[in-house]
């Protein structure tokens, strides 16, 4: 469940425009507050069933567009390599902590730095 609340999460970071207001409401409130359907259909003042059923439509907007689209697959393999690369510029690092060329300590520095810019 906490995967597939991430995933979605994700899914709505990167196609929530593409909803209706309403659909980014509820399933802000539903995702991201973690608020249950008969709290949502209290604060929306609409029925738990159509709490539900517009989470479900955006879900399948969102999880449609992915589908169709795949920014999120592509965005987390990025997020991987760059994590992989970091470790690998740290790897370097502490090597080079032995030698003190100070040359290879700042370019290692340079990628690391750009590593971090990259996945905030």
């Amino acid at each position: 469940m906490k995967s597939d609340t991430f995933h979605m999460s994700m899914l709505f970071d990167f196609y929530g425009e593409l909803l209706t207001d309403k659909q980014k409401e509820l399933f802000d409130l539903y995702y991201n507050e973690d608020l249950s359907l008969s709290e949502i259909a209290e604060h929306a003042e609409i029925s738990r069933q159509g709490v539900r059923d517009a989470i479900m439509r955006a879900e399948s907007i969102l999880r449609d567009t992915e589908d169709k689209v795949g920014l999120v697959k592509k965005y987390s393999g990025y997020e991987n390599k760059l994590i992989r690369i970091r470790e690998e510029a740290s790897y370097i690092a502490g090597v080079n902590s032995g030698l003190r060329n100070y040359e290879i300590a700042k370019h290692v520095d340079s990628i690391i730095s750009t590593v971090d810019e990259l996945l905030k």
